[in-house]
């Protein structure tokens, strides 16, 4: 997480609540000589206390889930490359405003018979996103091939004892310098979601 305070003004249920709408973020475990992490999709609990996740069993994640084990996840928001240009002000460099929220705790696995439901709600959440579509749900797979094909993945959970989010916003311009910046990010911006980055910049 960035350093300054100024970047950090978000209370734990803001952080959370962008997390859960996102729903998709690193996984990150500790492992001898470097991390272990796998890029997963997540749902989580209304009260913020779980997040439930599936891995492919072959997943060294996975496989070194012989106990529980200590884990982050780092979920990534709107992002972009601001030029000193964009601000209409002297002597600034340039910087990278971007949303990120880091949950902390600790992951297991779950019993393989919770593995369906839990899939099951991870699919009604995305596919409500896409409606008027008609949902898309398990009962249309054909007889037996839902089930075999969960025999190569384990549900997981992460016990959130821990929320920290950056909103790295340009908050430490002043508003004017700032607003110029948000316009320059919407229409120029390097990055991904510009004009929703430039919302948040706008609304800072």
């Amino acid at each position: 997480m960035h350093p300054n305070p100024v970047f950090h003004t978000q209370e734990a249920a803001e952080n959370l609540a962008f997390a859960r709408d996102r729903a998709f973020g690193v996984l990150a475990v500790e492992a001898e000589g470097a991390p272990m992490l796998s890029h997963v999709p997540f749902l989580i609990d209304e009260d913020g206390a779980w997040l439930h996740l599936h891995l492919v069993r072959s997943n060294p994640i996975a496989r070194a889930l012989l106990e529980p084990l200590r884990a982050r996840v780092a979920v990534s928001g709107p992002d972009s490359y601001v030029s000193p240009d964009w601000y209409g002000a002297e002597d600034q460099v340039p910087t990278w405003n971007y949303v990120a929220v880091h949950l902390t705790g600790t992951l297991e696995k779950r019993p393989q018979e919770d593995l369906h439901a839990l899939l099951d709600r991870q699919a009604a959440f995305f596919e409500e996103r896409l409606l008027p579509k008609a949902p898309w749900t398990s009962d249309k797979m054909s007889d037996g091939v839902m089930e075999k094909m969960m025999r190569m993945i384990v549900p997981c959970r992460m016990r959130i004892e821990d929320v920290q989010g950056t909103w790295k916003l340009n908050q430490n311009k002043p508003d004017d310098v700032r607003l110029r910046a948000a316009d320059h990010v919407e229409g120029y911006g390097i990055g991904t979601d510009l004009a929703a980055l430039a919302a948040l910049m706008r609304g800072a």
